[in-house]
């Protein structure tokens, strides 16, 4: 479980296909903290510590996720999102987040503010997903409110920290991005349908 608060950014200093695999290593100030076993959110997916070095640790995408992630199209070089899990007796300060990404998105929009920037995305809602405005939605694992949902897009507005802590400062129109959408706003959609 995560709260869609990133921790850090990581850098992909190595990805490695093994047959359906891939294995990412992210080079980050938080490595000495980690553990093999442990799970560790990289742009929203919820990946599994499978390797460690002094100053990276090592993480595999299996066919599955490759197929319903942007985790596939990461480039040596890249920022990563990372976020640990959440610790049970700390504060919720982002939302619930499982670190399941539903399907991707792609950057439609993107508007500098005065201070501020606007982000559209588009999604496929024929699989049943939905936005509403003043909700939250997990952006490559990043908490944020919806600030305008239509049938198949939203748009989130980022305040400069975000922008500068995050690699929101990489998506501009066309990237792909992950979406996990809100777990309760899941269940009364799939409650309503039934």
């Amino acid at each position: 479980m995560f709260t869609g608060i990133i921790e850090t950014l990581g850098k992909v200093t190595d990805l490695r296909h093994d047959h359906g695999n891939l294995h990412i290593t992210v080079q980050s100030g938080i490595v000495n903290e980690l553990k093999i076993d442990q799970s560790v959110a990289h742009n929203g997916v919820c990946l599994t510590v499978v390797g460690l070095t002094d100053d990276t640790h090592t993480v595999t995408a299996i066919e599955e996720t490759l197929n319903k992630t942007s985790i596939g199209y990461l480039k040596v070089g890249e920022p990563v999102n990372l976020e640990r899990c959440m610790q049970m007796n700390a504060r919720l300060d982002g939302h619930i987040v499982q670190g399941h990404v539903d399907q991707t998105a792609t950057c439609t929009k993107f508007t500098e503010l005065d201070g501020s920037w606007e982000y559209t995305f588009e999604y496929d809602s024929s699989v049943g997903n939905v936005t509403v405005e003043k909700g939250s939605i997990c952006v490559n694992g990043i908490s944020l409110t919806v600030v305008n949902s239509g049938p198949n897009y939203f748009s989130v507005a980022i305040i400069p920290y975000t922008y500068e802590h995050t690699n929101l400062h990489n998506v501009s129109e066309g990237s792909v991005v992950n979406l996990e959408f809100d777990i309760i706003g899941k269940y009364v959609a799939r409650l309503m349908n039934r």
